[in-house]
């Protein structure tokens, strides 16, 4: 899909008046939108507009108060604790932190994730994912290293590797740059759109760097007050007047809102 274009196939998820509040703060006051094959949907708003919230919900780490969540064709709420784990092992989530586990090489992290869930491979093939998967994120030397002997931008990578080792069919990134220099974080929002292109994937892209939402968004939405406040393409909203749009994107030296 090229740049600010929506997709015409089919929806691989949408949500409809999605509502969850934390006691008295309602976080999502009605949420409404829909993610089309192919696509890298980023997703925009200030701290506390409900951005990470809202992906959450989709894997089903948090539980809405109303609404419905539609992935892969499935209404969310309708499944059980089994079919639910089914559904995520289709769905790549990388966390802001990244993740890894402290006590394994990076080999190990990149198993882990094969064992639990492709318990057909075996461990040649296994290993040979393992290395597919590093070559493709540009860490092939890194296999036996500790994550405390990797930097900031390598540790996201490998990341990226462990989450895309399964082939999900959705990519979910909550902050993916975040943390990182400029440099880096350009470098991890080409990988983003190479994994699109290499995996055949879809994604929802959490971010705060409008550089990295330049890079690699097929459309974007902001969310303000709970709800989607605008939706399009990148130039609608680089061309906007609106105001809280333009907070974000006439800025040149804006690298991150928060």
């Amino acid at each position: 899909m090229s740049k600010d274009q929506k997709s015409d196939e089919k929806v691989i998820i949408e949500i409809n008046d999605l509502k969850i509040h934390f006691g008295n703060l309602e976080v999502l006051s009605g949420i409404n939108l829909q993610l089309f094959i192919g696509e890298n949907l980023v997703v925009l708003g200030k701290s506390g507009s409900g951005k990470s919230v809202l992906i959450k919900c989709i894997i089903g780490l948090l539980s809405a108060n109303s609404g419905d969540i539609n992935v892969l064709g499935e209404n969310t709420k309708d499944l059980n604790s089994k079919s639910l784990a089914e559904l995520r092992k289709k769905i790549g989530f990388l966390f802001q932190s990244g993740a890894l586990y402290d006590s394994m090489t990076v080999r190990e992290n990149l198993a882990f994730p094969l064992n639990r869930i492709r318990k057909d491979l075996s461990e040649a093939e296994i290993e040979t994912k393992i290395i597919e998967v590093l070559e493709n994120v540009g860490l092939p030397e890194a296999i036996d290293k500790l994550p405390s002997e990797l930097s900031g931008g390598m540790k996201k990578r490998i990341a990226l590797a462990r989450t895309i080792i399964v082939d999900p069919s959705i990519m979910l990134y909550d902050e993916p740059t975040t943390g990182l220099d400029p440099v880096t974080s350009y470098e991890i929002s080409l990988l983003i759109n190479d994994i699109q292109k290499k995996y055949k994937t879809t994604s929802i892209i959490i971010t705060h760097d409008i550089e990295c939402a330049r890079t690699v968004a097929n459309r974007v939405i902001m969310l303000k007050d709970g709800v989607v406040y605008k939706v399009g393409s990148l130039s609608d909203f680089e061309n906007s007047d609106d105001e809280l749009v333009t907070a974000y994107f006439k800025s040149k030296n804006n690298k991150n809102t928060n």
